[in-house]
This record gives C-alpha cells, sequence and structure tokens, in this order.
C-alpha cells in the first residue's frame, strides 16, 4: 500500500510563541523527502501534530486522507522515530519491541524480521538502557518498522551514528523509497541528506519557505558561475568580458565568471590561445543552499556571526 503525507495549513501557538504558521507540505510515496531548518522552525511541532500528539490550532495533517487518531492500525500505516531515548531502560530491546508489536497485533515473527534489519541481532537481549545514542536509533527505527508502514517519519535519524552506521542509514532511507514507501527525515545533516533525499521542504519560523527537489534547488543556488584558474588573468578577463562575460578575480590566479557556459568559456580561451589550468562550472552544496534560504529565519545567532551569501560558505 502506497500513502502520502498531507500538510495543511497548520497554525499552532504554545502561551505567547507562534510555533507555526500556515505550514503546508506533502510527503509523495517513493522518495525521501528531507524536512530542514533552523532550530525552533517548527519541524518537531509539525511532526507531533501528525502524530496526534499535539493538537493543531488551524490546519490539518493527513495520513493517506486520515487523520492519525482515525487510522485503524495506525501502526501499519506510519511508523515513526522522534526520540531515541522514549524506552524502558531495564528491558532488552527484544522485550520493548514485543511489547509494542503486541498492543498492534503483530506477530512475534515480524519483531526477529526488524531486529535483523535494524542490526540489532548481536544485542538484542541486551538492556536497551546501555545501549549507545546509534543504537537507540536503529532500536528506535526497527520499532517504527514493526507495522511495516507505508510511510515512516524519523527525527534525526543520523544522530549518534558512526561511520558505518551512517552509511546504513543512507541505504536504508534510498530502500524504504524504492519499495514505494512516503519518507519523511528532519536533519541538520545536509551533506547526509544531499545524498539521500530527493525532494527537500525547508521551513523557518512556522513557514515553508522552499518545496522543491534537491537537485533544482541545488542548481538555482549554483547559478551559472563558471571557476577559471589561469596564469593570464588580464588577457583571459579581456577576452570572456569582450563575449558578454561578468569576471570577478578572487585569490590567486582564480576567476570566477558569470553570463557564459563553462564550454563557451573554453573555446574562448582556446581560440585566443590564453592558458588555463582548470575551467570547472559552480555546484553549490546542500548546505550553502540552506544557509542561503533560512539565513534570515535563524532565531539566535552567536555574537559576530552571519549566515555568509552562498558563495562563501564553506564546509
Amino acid at each position: 500500500m502506497h500513502a502520502t503525507i498531507e500538510v495543511t495549513g497548520l497554525r499552532k501557538r504554545f502561551g505567547p510563541t507562534l510555533a507555526l504558521d500556515g505550514m503546508s507540505f506533502t510527503v509523495q510515496p517513493g522518495q525521501v523527502t528531507g524536512f530542514v531548518g533552523p532550530n525552533g522552525a517548527g519541524k518537531s511541532t509539525t511532526m507531533r501534530v501528525i502524530l496526534g500528539l499535539d493538537a493543531p490550532d488551524e490546519g490539518r495533517a493527513l495520513v493517506n486522507g486520515q487523520a492519525y487518531a482515525r487510522l485503524r492500525h495506525p501502526m501499519r500505516m506510519i511508523g515513526s522515530l522522534l526520540d531515541a531515548g522514549a524506552l524502558q531502560p531495564s528491558r532488552s530491546a527484544r522485550n520493548h519491541l514485543l511489547w509494542l508489536a503486541r498492543s498492534q497485533g503483530l506477530k512475534t515473527e515480524r519483531v526477529d524480521d526488524v531486529i535483523t534489519q535494524a542490526g540489532l541481532d548481536g544485542v538484542a537481549r541486551r538492556r536497551a538502557g546501555g545501549y549507545s545514542l546509534g543504537m537507540r536509533q536503529r532500536l528506535g527505527i526497527a520499532a517504527a518498522m514493526l507495522g511495516d508502514p507505508a510511510a515512516i517519519m524519523l527525527d534525526e535519524p543520523f544522530n549518534g551514528m558512526d561511520p558505518e552506521g551512517i552509511v546504513w542509514m543512507r541505504g536504508f532511507l534510498r530502500g524504504l523509497a524504492t519499495e514505494g514507501r512516503a519518507v519523511l527525515v528532519s536533519s541538520h545533516l545536509m551533506s547526509e541528506l544531499q545524498d539521500t533525499a530527493d525532494h527537500l521542504v525547508v521551513v523557518g519560523r512556522g513557514r515553508v519557505i522552499a518545496d522543491t527537489t534537491v537537485a533544482s534547488l541545488l542548481a538555482a543556488t549554483s547559478g551559472d558561475r563558471v571557476t577559471l584558474r589561469t596564469s593570464a588573468r588580464p588577457q583571459a578577463t579581456t577576452v570572456l568580458e569582450n563575449a558578454g562575460a561578468t569576471v570577478a578575480a578572487s585569490d590567486g590566479d582564480v576567476l570566477t565568471i558569470s553570463g557564459l557556459p563553462a564550454e563557451r568559456v573554453v573555446a574562448l580561451l582556446s581560440a585566443n590561445a590564453v592558458p588555463f589550468s582548470e575551467v570547472s562550472a559552480h555546484r553549490a552544496t546542500l548546505e550553502q543552499a540552506y544557509m542561503e534560504l533560512t539565513r534570515d529565519a535563524v532565531e539566535f545567532r552567536p555574537a559576530g556571526f552571519d549566515a555568509a551569501p552562498a558563495e562563501e560558505v564553506g564546509r
């Protein structure tokens, strides 16, 4: 079964704080949707509303066309991990999963399946309270998968993962999407989402700032800039400006060109015998695109901090 997660016009206030201010987006089946924004942007509140843990003042959140509270078998429709620490520490991982399964009428065999899927076979009978954060994340993901859900929603699943765990998580999320599930992932690790997500919902101050594919966002942020490395900067500048380009000098022997594609830059320099060692189209990272989009949505900045333009943001 395929399912969508639909968020429409959500507004939510906690006392004087407006947490959600018209939040709207859809998570489609068959793709990983990254859900990103600064602290306080409304991500966790939105996820809690989707799961019926918080009631919105306005708007609605539906899973496959129904509110979570109306789902007959909720864990079979949507699995979720919001807090890896939400477990009884004296229970073994297997017993933690067993009582969840029995509460939903799921078979014991399903517990063993998700233990293997999450890579917990060797530690499933150990007390969960002794797990590292990365192992608790795996246990939370196993719990989210118990009902073999059509949609899955994970809040910061990369937290605490070692390099092996991060590689596993990437493949796991991509595999879920390949199976046709709707996958919503909140994360502050832009490098991981760049390698994993198909779609991106960027939020700030309780609103959606961007709702687009990762590829489109990166292309828009990259623009038409070309990086040129040459030992003949004056000659290269003259040739390219005569062809209609805008040329800006960077450090050393580097020029940044706008207004001409890389192929045209190469052709012009070659035709005019201007030496060069590198011509490359600028490729923005997801982190750069994110910083550009959210620079006005950050609620707290340390003294002296300013979100730099995308082309100046380093990793």
